[in-house]
């Protein structure tokens, strides 16, 4: 039965969300979701459902309240799935009893998803146990919004102080806390988008931290704990020790495949921004293809130098009459992520190369016979022509046959305005062909300030034939590879010149 859902999304990092928030956000028809739940959750809705933003900050309602409560009745009686994204959890200072209130009235079924609410998930991510037994074993949660009303001669002794939306107000609750009788050296600190590439703390005391605000500029949202548990952040301050926090990154590759890439650089503590300039496309042609498919028994070899080539083969040989027991060759592949492809179909390869290039294929392949031998090479439209060179000159009978093909995509000038125009830290690049569209797109001139990470040298080459300098290469021409390279290089330029002259 369809229902509206109070959903938590969390304090900021998407991955707090909880399975079933996840679930219910894939079969959403409705979102309306708030200024702190982020926005990166809603690509798990389906493209065809209504997306709609409901935030409101201090002095700027996208809606009021009474009427988000009435979109979500009238979405309810129409019978839709509607997700009501808040950031944190709906009972925790979210209006989610308000809400739950106004579905009860109308007869609207509901259900409440509760989420990491927000001061639990920024503490932990500032290295902050709100709870210590050498500390505290009282938390008292409290909004900042209206100063007056708050008995602070109660609230101001709580061991552990959690102040929510208070940061416009904290001159005002510092004060009213002080003159309550509260140290003004109790430990104190501001989080501003906790558990967020981009978290903002300030550390302090309860007397110094207005001034400290004041003086860094450190706007909402925020939340401020006071108490001993506060000194541990300087022990336990683990989110921001990670080796990429922080660290603005770009990624270029296509679209379907940038994720598992940005998965790694974001565990690190890196804010990424995906920029795809290459899109990975069927062939224009599959002709040749098809027939060197049905002609699969004839080969002495089978070449794949990409995960791609492998995918797109395997569709078009899932789309014919044959299948996998007509291949006899041996199998060779180029790398890691290209044997895993084929391995996950069960096809064993005979041979890897240890440099994932061409040249580390070829080097791979030198002990072996490849007089009178028919390779097939199934591969992208436009490649190096190294390998079949080479093979042939060793007395191979080669065919290059198109599975795919790579384009720039058609809004790549757009996005890449957008994203240089605040320039990020890193630039990835995991081919030549996405440094050529991007300079196609913006210009050369553009990237030669940015510092560049390369996956290998041949991306590399390119590069630098356009003038950009290689900050970082990757040793192991794989995105692992180019991850530790840009890790190792952000280490270096923060090690003392001392160290570094070692």
């Amino acid at each position: 039965m369809n229902k509206v859902y109070l959903v938590g999304a969390g304090p900021g990092d998407p991955e707090l969300i909880t399975l079933k928030a996840k679930r219910l956000l894939e079969q959403a028809d409705s979102v309306l979701y708030d200024h702190l739940a982020n926005a990166d959750l809603l690509a798990l809705a389906p493209a065809s459902a209504e997306k709609i933003y409901v935030g409101k900050k201090k002095s700027n309602h996208a809606v009021t309240q009474d009427e988000i409560c009435a979109m979500l009745v009238d979405r309810g009686r129409r019978g839709l799935n509607v997700v009501r994204l808040k950031g944190g959890d709906p009972f925790i200072f979210g209006r989610g009893g308000e809400e739950a209130e106004a579905l009860a009235d109308a007869g609207i079924p509901f259900e409440v998803v509760p989420g990491v609410t927000s001061p639990l998930g920024i503490a932990a991510y500032a290295g902050v146990p709100l709870t210590h037994r050498d500390h505290t074993s009282v938390v008292t949660f409290v909004t900042g919004h209206e100063v007056d009303k708050i008995d602070w001669s109660r609230v101001a002794f709580a061991e552990t102080l959690v102040i929510l939306m208070g940061l416009a107000n904290f001159d005002a609750i510092a004060t009213a806390a002080i003159l309550a009788g509260r140290d003004p050296a109790t430990p104190a600190m501001a989080v501003r988008w906790g558990t967020r590439p981009d978290q903002q703390v300030l550390t302090g005391t309860l007397g110094t931290l207005p001034a400290l605000i004041h003086d860094s500029g450190m706007k909402p949202p925020a939340t401020v704990i006071v108490g001993e548990v506060v000194r541990l952040r300087e022990k336990l301050n683990w989110f921001e020790k990670l080796p990429l926090f922080g660290k603005r990154i770009v990624v270029t590759r296509a679209r379907e495949q940038a994720d598992s890439l940005a998965k790694i650089f974001e565990s690190l503590g890196a804010q990424v921004i995906e920029m795809p300039t290459i899109e990975i496309l069927p062939a224009r042609d599959y002709g040749p293809l098809d027939t060197a498919i049905r002609n699969l028994s004839e080969y002495d070899w089978l070449i794949f130098t990409s995960a791609n080539g492998v995918r797109f083969f395997l569709e078009r040989l899932d789309a014919g009459p044959s299948d996998l027991r007509s291949i006899r060759g041996k199998i060779c592949a180029i790398g890691p992520a290209t044997r895993e492809a084929l391995e996950r179909f069960h096809l064993k390869v005979d041979v890897m190369a240890e440099q994932y290039v061409a040249e580390g294929l070829l080097l791979a392949l030198a002990g072996y016979d490849m007089t009178e031998r028919r390779v097939l090479i199934a591969r992208a439209a436009v490649a190096r022509d190294v390998l079949p060179r080479e093979l042939e000159a060793r007395g191979a009978q080669v065919e290059v046959v198109e599975a795919y093909r790579t384009e720039a995509p058609s809004d790549i000038s757009e996005r890449a305005a957008v994203v240089l125009a605040d320039p990020p830290d890193w630039i990835t690049f995991t081919s030549s062909s996405t440094v050529r569209n991007l300079i196609d797109a913006v210009g050369a001139n553009r990237l030669t300030a940015l510092r560049v990470a390369s996956i290998g040298p041949v991306t590399s080459a390119t590069l630098r034939q356009n003038g950009i300098a290689v900050a970082a290469e990757a040793e192991r021409f794989t995105t692992e590879g180019l991850v530790a390279a840009v890790v190792a290089a952000v280490a270096a330029s923060a090690a003392p010149a001392s160290i570094i002259g070692k």
